[in-house]
């Protein structure tokens, strides 16, 4: 699985936030590892400099073996409750998606 990490410009310690979102992404991720070709997130403070509620925001796309993307979105006061936000969504997106793919459709039953 293959993760990759975006700023803007407003982000701070991009490098050490891009080492601890990957390690983040990856844990929560890692029982569907073999399914995810790759992972982008995307993080993003709304005011820039000036403080505000919910400010931060982080967006994750996952690309599924054979499947369209999928994408969640998480908005909290500070980048680490938005990436743990936005993979705890993401991880149950997924779980969703396969468990909805792996059910067997139902046989109407012969009279």
């Amino acid at each position: 699985m293959q993760i990759q990490i975006n700023t803007d410009n407003h982000i701070e310690g991009r490098e050490t936030l891009a080492a601890w979102a990957t390690g983040e992404v990856k844990d929560a991720l890692e029982r569907h590892g073999d399914q995810i070709t790759r992972v982008e997130v995307h993080l993003s403070d709304a005011n820039g400099h000036k403080a505000g509620q919910h400010d931060k925001r982080c967006v994750i796309e996952a690309r599924l073996q054979g499947r369209p993307p999928l994408a969640v979105t998480e908005q909290a006061d500070n980048l680490h409750q938005a990436v743990t936000g936005a993979a705890t969504k993401l991880n149950r997106l997924i779980e969703s998606t396969l468990g909805r793919a792996a059910r067997p459709i139902p046989v109407p039953a012969a009279e």
